[in-house]
């Protein structure tokens, strides 16, 4: 028996193809197993699980990192060691960030960026006004999204630590926009950071 023709012109075109996928159900499993692979996922990380890392923004612990086997979700958080009288490296990231000052004092530079859109492709233009924020001991500080922002210790004598919190959804939604414009002064690629190795950055030379 001849088929008969179908009355809209798509027809042929949704027909199209050999590709068979098992999406749904993968989606399905993935939800149904959550439990049992969370299960595994630590609630608790003891303070030597937590990596060091001489990085591009600065001298670094990581509490809860997308990579690690936490049962965080939704955000990523680290400890940031700035060294007396230095600096944080200065970056661009479209996701906000917020962070409380454990120890020390400083200041923050913070510069808003507009959105300008040329041939199709997007850029990120600094404004030129740089507000400058100072915080100390037991301050809490926002970092709103698409800022361009540092931090600097404002005590030649004494370290600034800082608990930096970082909104992963944005980066769960295709927008991980991070831009390094400055390396912090104690950036080295080749270094693996310790607690011995940090404690020679915190020494401050004794003056004659």
């Amino acid at each position: 028996m001849a088929e008969k023709q179908a009355p809209w012109g798509e027809y042929a075109k949704w027909l199209a193809g050999e590709e068979s996928g098992s999406y749904y159900k993968d989606l399905l499993d993935e939800a149904t197993t959550m439990p049992q692979r969370n299960a595994s996922r630590k609630k608790i990380l003891k303070a030597h699980e937590l990596p060091w890392e001489n990085s591009p923004h600065g001298l670094l612990k990581h509490i809860v990192n997308e990579s690690m086997n936490a049962r965080c979700e939704t955000v990523d958080a680290y400890m940031q060691i700035i060294p007396p009288g230095s600096r944080s490296g200065k970056h661009r990231q479209l996701a906000e960030q917020a962070f409380y000052v454990v120890e020390g004092r400083g200041y923050d530079e913070h510069i808003d960026c507009d959105l300008e859109i040329t041939n199709d492709k997007y850029t990120w233009k600094p404004e030129a006004r740089v507000q400058k924020f100072e915080w100390e001991q037991g301050d809490v500080v926002y970092i709103p999204p698409n800022t361009i922002s540092q931090h600097f210790n404002s005590d030649p004598a004494r370290p600034a630590r800082i608990i930096v919190v970082t909104n992963r959804i944005y980066k769960q939604s295709g927008l991980n926009d991070l831009e390094q414009i400055e390396t912090a002064p104690e950036y080295n690629p080749n270094e693996k950071l310790t607690a011995e190795v940090l404690r020679r950055y915190l020494q401050v030379p004794v003056s004659h």
